[in-house]
C-alpha cells in the first residue's frame, strides 16, 4: 500500500458508518473492501453487520492480515471460514449491491483469476444459504 494512502479520512468501518448515519441520504453508502478489513484488524462479518442496508457493494479478496500488505488474494483462500461468515452476513442484511474483485494477479492469468473468483464467491453465497440461522447464532453466542 502507498504509504500516502494508507491513512485516511474514514479510517474504519464503525467511522464510516457513523458518516453514513450522519450524512443520511439514501443514496449515500458504504462500499467495504475484505481485504483492507483484514489489513486493519476488523473482522468483515461485523463490518459487513454493522453497515447493514448502507451496504451498496463489497470488494471480495483475501490475505495474510498483516498491517498494509495488501495482497490482494482470490477470495476465501486463506480464510475460507471467513469468506462463508462474510456470505452469510451478506444474507442476513439483504445485500442487494455489487461484488467486486479487488485481487493482483501478477503470475497468474488475469481472466483465470477472474473466473475463479466468480466461482469462488457463487460457491460461498450458495454454502451460506444452507447455514441454518439458529444454530449459527447459537454457536456464535458460546464464542
Amino acid at each position: 500500500t502507498d504509504e500516502n494512502t494508507r491513512y485516511f479520512t474514514v479510517p474504519s468501518t464503525g467511522a464510516a458508518v457513523l458518516l453514513v448515519r450522519d450524512v443520511d441520504r439514501t443514496n449515500f453508502g458504504l462500499t467495504l473492501d475484505v481485504g483492507h478489513m483484514l489489513m486493519s484488524g476488523e473482522n468483515p462479518g461485523q463490518s459487513i453487520a454493522m453497515a447493514g442496508r448502507r451496504l451498496f457493494g463489497v470488494q471480495l479478496n483475501d490475505g495474510h492480515t498483516r498491517l498494509a500488505a495488501e495482497d490482494g488474494l482470490v477470495f476465501g483462500s486463506v480464510h475460507p471460514g471467513m469468506a462463508l461468515e462474510v456470505m452469510w452476513r451478506l444474507r442476513r442484511v439483504g445485500f442487494a449491491g455489487h461484488f467486486y474483485f479487488d485481487t493482483f494477479p501478477q503470475r497468474s492469468d488475469p481472466v483465470a483469476e477472474a473466473e475463479l473468483n466468480v466461482r469462488r464467491a457463487r460457491m460461498f453465497w450458495d454454502a451460506a444459504a444452507g447455514l441454518d440461522r439458529g444454530e449459527v447464532e447459537r454457536i456464535a453466542s458460546e464464542h
